[in-house]
């Protein structure tokens, strides 16, 4: 029995990360899609067309909702479009706020309701600032509506980046966006926090942190546990940042690469965390040059771990976003470009080439260097294409922060919220421990066991719950390098996860 109970759950962890659902399904490039929840993913099709900005919800056993995106707006011409799960336009999902860039959007669940949400879009050439669309999925039977659309809540120019992150208290969500510093010089170091909470949006005070941004073309990415965020820019600035979850604060800035003041530059384009969020992932497209690099952000100099992974001369500026998936592999966009520099947008009928008919993916990112197998072009879309953009999408999974501050729901005049059981295990090298945490339990009583790949339980012990919460430290000290399987087992539930020694 045992032997057959660790051979399903090395089947199940191969095939796929358990726990991500709302963000199976991906619209983006000219009509491409992909569909995560069979695991592996799968090649599809939708109704967008956008160079970059694109954004997708599904619910939570992993089916399509809506998904927007953004068109190239010369001339200042609003763009944005929202579209249903049979990929017709929603009701009213026109004329959305956008401009055709890269990460001008990002779609919010509304706390307050469970059937709508909320798209937020920037400005980044055009001065409309910040601006929100609600969207009601009860609308037009059941294939949703837009009830209120661009509301808006800043109207100055915006750095081409917006970022979503679930709030420690596993409901709630934070909204970060940059001021963009053309035009509007004093704005180079300055970060705007907005609470999306069941009593609406909150602007909270702004924070000046971090060194000076010189563009307006920069991107914004989440670590995966949500503590850390990085921020680069074309001009050469890599930052990383503390995030609290609870409070919405940033703090403690490590520049691993600063902005230079003269070129040429290495437009840096897109970045992406590994799982563990050790290594941090980051495109540069040049001319003549696109180049993939790898950094180590757990060393002491992370600079100095700068591995070059990848690079193509032909055609420049082809490569584009980062995302990692929900199998926790990273995918990236490259787009066709012309080979004397310029580009399509969109492609006409004959534009088919192996940069924009397929994503590349890099299949191990928690391992170093080359060990990470990249695979350049190496996913098919199945007849569809790609440029530059994958979806800005949150993790909109990410759990509540057990045993902090903000880890309840239950306040003055508030009744308590049943979250779903989560767990989550980070391996330290240095110390050769994992660190196992567990929340919103059920029972009192359970077993933790880890397997290794071969299905051999390393270690079995009782645990006990309290407050719904358990925590242990093991050691793997001796232990091979190797992906190994933690299993919590209590009276009414079953979690799993994995991690990696190396």
């Amino acid at each position: 029995m045992a032997k057959s109970i660790s051979f399903l759950l090395i089947a199940m962890l191969a095939c796929f990360n358990l726990t991500a659902q709302r963000g199976n399904i991906w619209c983006f490039g000219d009509s491409a899609a992909m569909d995560f929840n069979g695991g592996t993913p799968v090649p599809s099709s939708s109704s967008v067309l956008s160079r970059g900005s694109c954004v997708s919800i599904a619910n939570t056993n992993g089916d399509l909702l809506l998904y927007a995106h953004t068109r190239s707006g010369a001339g200042g011409v609003i763009t944005g479009l929202i579209y249903n799960s049979t990929n017709q336009l929603m009701m009213d999902g026109d004329s959305i706020a956008g401009g055709g860039w890269y990460q001008e959007m990002v779609i919010v669940p509304n706390p307050a309701d469970d059937s709508s949400y909320y798209l937020f879009s920037v400005g980044v050439t055009m001065q409309f600032g910040l601006m929100y669309s609600l969207i009601d999925m009860r609308g037009d039977g059941g294939l949703g509506a837009v009830t209120q659309k661009n509301i808006q809540l800043m109207n100055i120019l915006m750095v081409d980046c917006i970022l979503a992150i679930k709030h420690g208290n596993g409901r709630d969500w934070w909204l970060l966006v940059k001021p963009s510093p053309v035009g509007q010089p004093t704005y180079n170091n300055t970060w705007y926090p907005f609470l999306i909470s069941p009593t609406g949006i909150t602007a909270m005070p702004y924070k000046n942190l971090g060194s000076l941004n010189g563009t307006n073309i920069g991107k914004l990415t989440l670590s995966p546990d949500g503590s850390k965020i990085c921020f680069i820019n074309l001009g050469g600035l890599i930052e990383l940042y503390n995030f609290d979850r609870c409070t919405g604060l940033l703090s403690s800035t490590k520049n691993i690469e600063p902005e230079l003041s003269t070129g040429p530059y290495p437009y840096y384009w897109s970045s992406e965390f590994s799982i563990s969020g050790r290594y941090l992932y980051v495109s540069s497209s040049t001319v003549p040059w696109s180049r993939l690099y790898q950094f180590d952000t757990w060393a002491s100099n992370i600079a100095a771990t700068k591995t070059l992974l990848w690079q193509t001369a032909v055609p420049p500026y082809t490569i584009g976003a980062l995302k990692r998936g929900p199998d926790e592999k990273i995918y990236i966009s490259c787009a066709w470009v012309q080979p004397n520099g310029g580009y399509q947008y969109p492609y006409d009928s004959t534009m088919y080439y192996t940069e924009n008919m397929n994503l590349s993916v890099i299949n191990s990112p928690d391992s170093s260097g080359i060990a990470c197998d990249f695979q350049p072009w190496s996913f098919h879309l199945g007849g569809k294409r790609t440029y530059w953009g994958l979806p800005n999408n949150p993790d909109y999974d990410l759990s509540a922060l057990a045993g902090s501050p903000c880890d309840t729901l239950v306040g003055i005049g508030e009744t308590p919220q049943i979250q779903q059981a989560f767990i989550n295990v980070f391996y330290h090298s240095a110390w050769g421990k994992a660190f196992i945490n567990a929340s919103n339990l059920k029972g009192k009583t359970g077993k933790l066991l880890v397997y290794d790949m071969q299905g051999k339980v390393i270690h079995s012990e009782s645990l006990r719950i309290q407050n719904r919460y358990y925590t242990k430290d093991l050691s793997m000290m001796g232990k091979a390098d190797g992906v190994y399987l933690v299993v919590l087992e209590t009276e009414q539930e079953w979690l799993v996860k994995k991690f990696v020694v190396e």
